[in-house]
């Protein structure tokens, strides 16, 4: 015969007869750690027994099995004792593996998570449940079981059957989608349409962010606001005409494979953990790419540059991989800069604690001079633009006196500039009447121009 502690604690539940919120207590018990629930005596500690044990241990299970998820039976003993010779069902619990457990009904929200503290069982917090989930997962955010169960994939569907994919549960299972429990996983809540992740962008006026001119933030699958992000950037990633004798040359503000790789990079690098958005900011002269989470611990800005690369989210990376939108590990940030390698200015990329930032400068953009300041000052960053810009042409001019021509890519190698200023320069001494364009197309080369001053009667 079993001797009754006479009070509930932190271990002990009692219960008079069997009720339907008995799967509760359990949860809270497995959550926690570990305890029993008594049926069959009062919350006064007294032993009133229960009629028919071997019905009410075949209820109590049925409901724990059908309520209750992950599966709670390897952790749960039920059995009938005697206790002042009277039958009582006693449920014996240890603490779970898989926590935390859930009400399938009420999935992994406060409403459905419940944890033992001091004699009661209490609803958890959404934070309480996070932490749990990864404390007792030991594994990435994206491996991490999802609270959200009830998810939908129509976007991800539709963008796995347009580039040949089967999507099925069973393929599910191999991107680890689908854990071993069963249950989704926080990979399947990104590429879902019910993710509340979200993307902002944002568009300026000027350089900086004093005035607003567009702001959107995109939600849905991280698939969806990819494409949603991709597009916003592109309608603003405008084109400039410019004019090489008889030929057009169109230069879009930034190479669309630069921002490409930006978009991905803060995309499948970015943590997910943090509960942020994502930043895009476009202003005049450059756009920014700001991604949570900065580098994984133990890299270094110097080791992305070496080709180095350790992905935070690499069955996210898996997913993109076979989805052909990114080739592999650690080649993002090459074709970044290589996008840039005739622009005559370069990307920056930055980091500091849980923040990663890369900055594509607009092609298209040529510094201006800077406005008198109040005092009547010149800002000396535009004097001396300027004076590089006259010692260039001066180095053109020279040039074709000493070899009676040059060429566009002549012309780059001589100063050591990019397409795009190489052009701007030799289009420029061209209207100055210094130099005049022979030729067409790539045979392009440019001679000595006449220069005439026509005055006015």
């Amino acid at each position: 015969m079993v001797s009754l502690v006479r009070i509930e604690n932190q271990n002990i539940e009692f219960k008079q007869e069997y009720v339907s919120d008995i799967k509760k207590e359990v949860m809270a018990f497995v959550n926690a750690e570990g305890g029993t629930v008594l049926i069959g005596v009062r919350k006064d500690g007294t032993v009133i027994g229960v009629p028919n044990p071997d019905d009410v241990m075949l209820q109590t299970a049925s409901s724990l099995k059908d309520s209750l998820a992950p599966d709670v039976m390897p952790f749960v003993s039920i059995r009938m004792i005697e206790i002042e010779k009277k039958q009582v069902v006693e449920i014996e619990v240890t603490t779970g593996t898989n926590r935390p457990y859930y009400l399938k009904e009420k999935g992994l929200r406060p409403s459905g998570v419940y944890i033992r503290k001091g004699s009661s069982s209490q609803p958890m917090t959404d934070e309480g449940i996070r932490e749990m989930i990864i404390r007792n997962s030991g594994r990435s955010y994206e491996e991490g079981r999802s609270m959200n169960q009830d998810l939908t994939f129509d976007t991800a569907s539709d963008e796995m059957r347009r580039r040949g994919i089967e999507f099925g549960s069973s393929q599910m299972r191999t991107l680890k989608m689908i854990g071993e429990d069963g249950l989704y996983t926080n990979l399947a809540y990104l590429l879902s349409d019910q993710c509340e992740v979200t993307t902002k962008a944002a568009l300026f006026q000027g350089t900086d962010k004093a005035v607003f001119r567009d702001r959107r933030e995109f939600t849905g699958s991280i698939l969806k606001q990819l494409e949603d992000v991709y597009q916003f950037i592109d309608l603003n990633n405008k084109t400039k005409a410019s004019f090489m004798g008889l030929d057009r040359v169109d230069t879009r503000d930034y190479p669309e494979e630069a921002l490409r790789e930006a978009l991905l990079n803060c995309t499948v690098h970015r943590d997910y953990s943090f509960s942020g958005s994502n930043l895009i900011n476009i202003y005049d002269d450059r756009i920014e790419f700001v991604s949570l989470g900065g580098l994984v611990p133990g890299l270094e800005l110097n080791s992305i540059f070496l080709g180095v690369s350790q992905s935070r989210n690499p069955n996210l990376a898996d997913v993109f991989y076979r989805m052909r939108l990114i080739e592999s590990y650690g080649t993002g940030i090459g074709k970044i800069q290589r996008a840039y390698a005739q622009a005559g200015k370069m990307p920056e990329f930055e980091t500091a604690k849980g923040v990663f930032r890369v900055t594509l400068p607009n092609r298209n953009e040529i510094p201006e001079p800077q406005k008198a300041s109040n005092r009547g000052g010149v800002d000396p960053d535009a004097l001396d633009l300027r004076t590089r810009q006259t010692q260039q042409k001066k180095q053109i001019v020279e040039y074709v006196s000493e070899n009676g021509q040059v060429t566009r890519k002549e012309t780059e190698g001589l100063l050591g500039v990019g397409t795009t200023t190489a052009f701007r320069l030799l289009r420029e001494l061209c209207v100055e009447g210094k130099l005049k364009a022979a030729g067409g197309g790539r045979k392009t080369r440019y001679v000595k121009g006449d220069i005439r001053v026509i005055s006015g009667k």
